[in-house]
């Protein structure tokens, strides 16, 4: 467990590096961007993931390919989505999925993806910015998504006041997980 772990870890941090090398925008997302804003109030309520997704614009897709295929990935386009596998022989679950700004994720979600900026420098990489992030998870509403905005909401980054700063069909499904917090 500690070394798969340790492989996603290693796997952000290789294509971060890559893509900012590049001097690509672009900032991660999904279960590492949740696990790295959490860990700034309460590192032991850090969930792991096993995936890495990078946000990056379309327009950089082509210089992004070249940057993370310059450190070992390997592109792949399947289903819709650009996966960087780690490897000739990694897996889809091995991979960095690509996610673009500014697009809708699946047709018919109430809000498109937004700008890669801001984002927050974490150090070893950049994440998108908190509000950003909730708007992507609460846009894509699965559970895994709600599970990651209690996350948030355990820690006291994101409470009741932030209904106010989002579009109403976001606000109505973030007011939905506050009054509801154990699902």
């Amino acid at each position: 467990m500690v070394d798969a772990v340790e492989l996603v870890r290693r796997r952000l941090l290789k294509a971060s590096a890559a893509l900012g090398s590049a001097g690509i925008d672009y900032a991660v997302v999904g279960g590492n961007a949740i696990a790295a804003w959490v860990a700034t109030v309460d590192r032991a309520a850090v969930r792991n993931t096993q995936d890495v997704d990078i946000m990056i614009r379309r327009q950089d897709l082509d210089a992004a390919s070249k940057a993370l295929e310059g450190a070992g990935f390997v592109h792949r386009h399947a289903r819709g989505l650009d996966l960087f596998l780690d490897g000739p022989d990694a897996g889809p679950r091995e991979a960095v999925h690509l996610v673009f700004a500014g697009e809708l994720v699946k047709p018919g979600e109430p809000a498109s993806n937004p700008d890669v900026v801001p984002f927050t420098d974490m150090g070893a990489f950049r994440v998108l910015n908190l509000e950003s992030l909730v708007q992507i998870k609460l846009t894509a509403f699965r559970d895994k998504d709600r599970t990651h905005l209690r996350d948030l909401i355990e820690v006291g980054l994101v409470d009741q006041s932030w209904t106010d700063r989002l579009p109403p069909a976001l606000a109505e499904r973030l007011q939905g997980i506050l009054d509801t917090p154990d699902g």
